[in-house]
């Protein structure tokens, strides 16, 4: 692979991760705890949502160019 800003083959693939959302919601826990007792724990991991998102780059690196391809 070549960088398209100086042409040289020093590159090498990064992977860069990124997160949203939560895990769990503490009051969500607590509140169905309240109301359904014991099992209402659970009621705090509904709805939550953790989305992971992977994107591959190139990296140069003789001058740090960040590209895909």
């Amino acid at each position: 692979m070549r960088c398209p800003h100086c042409n040289s083959e020093n590159c090498t693939i990064v992977n860069e991760v990124t997160t949203t959302g939560k895990d769990y919601s503490a009051s969500k826990g607590c509140c169905g705890a309240i109301l359904l007792g014991p099992l209402g724990l659970l009621c705090g991991a509904c709805g939550e949502g953790r989305k992971i998102h992977n994107v591959n780059y190139w990296v140069c690196g003789d001058c740090g160019y960040k590209f895909r391809v």
